[in-house]
């Protein structure tokens, strides 16, 4: 798939499948700990995560798929 300029500041340059896509994600969330500690499905977006999720400082992870849709293709 190819990954727009924003994503591509979190996850790294393409073209990749969206399966690496979404592992390079947690990867990212995880070294910079950006899970809410109270409720672990919440990420916390950091300035470049908030390009990716359409501006929104808090996202689920199940929205987070279909924000990071939009920036493939």
């Amino acid at each position: 798939m190819t990954i727009s300029p924003d994503l591509a500041e979190v996850v790294g340059k393409g073209p990749m499948p969206r399966s690496e896509v979404v592992k390079k994600l947690w990867v990212y969330i995880k070294s910079k700990n950006l899970q809410d500690p109270k409720n672990k499905r919440n990420i916390v977006a950091d300035a470049n995560l908030k390009k990716v999720f359409g501006g929104q400082s808090v996202v689920n992870m199940f929205e987070m798929t279909k924000l990071v849709s939009k920036h493939l293709s």
